[in-house]
């Protein structure tokens, strides 16, 4: 999870909603595909989204829809800002609710974009989906530990540690929770 902070406490709070994509979408960004991504997209795409840093992101998601068509509603898509009408990032959960009524999030910001309030914006939307779906009982993220920034904002939202996690793409995570009526 990355984050930004606005640049002062008297920013305007950015508009933002998650946008979720198609398979054919998803499929096109994980072969960083943008003008192909765009052809789908139900919002314009950034060269950003398509890039290397997303693509390993975007093969997982596309796969994991491929196989369950039901989770594109729940995975990552784009964190859309409103008033400028451009895509800013990527935000969303890992996938629907597990049988527990858990859900993970996960967001990243544009650098173009960073300090302007959009991973705080999309969190709070995340947080509030979360509240408002029966099935979820639990919101957790992952943070790795050097990510301050992160780890910061999360925790103004009551996040808690409650483990760890290891795993060959990312290394060491935090895992942090809360409970999704308190979101």
């Amino acid at each position: 999870m990355q984050n930004d902070h606005p640049a002062t406490s008297n920013a305007p709070k950015p508009d933002v909603r998650i946008v979720q994509l198609t398979g054919p979408t998803l499929d096109a960004l994980a072969r960083g595909d943008l003008a192909g991504a765009n052809a789908t997209s139900p919002v314009p795409l950034t060269a950003y989204l398509a890039g290397p840093d997303r693509r390993r992101l975007w093969e997982r998601r596309s796969r994991q829809v491929a196989a369950d068509p039901g989770s594109a509603a729940w995975v990552t898509g784009v964190i859309w800002d409103r008033q400028r009408e451009s895509a800013v990032g990527t935000a969303g959960y890992h996938g629907p609710p597990d049988t527990a009524g858990m859900v993970e999030i996960g967001y990243a910001v544009d650098p173009a974009h960073r300090r302007r309030g959009y991973a705080r914006a999309a969190l709070e939307s995340l947080l509030a989906r979360a509240a408002r779906e029966p099935r979820v009982h639990t919101v957790r993220v992952t943070i790795s530990p050097g990510n301050t920034a992160s780890y910061r904002l999360a925790s103004q939202y009551g996040f808690v540690q409650v483990g760890e996690d290891r795993d060959d793409e990312d290394g060491l995570g935090i895992i942090y929770e809360i409970p999704a009526t308190q979101s």
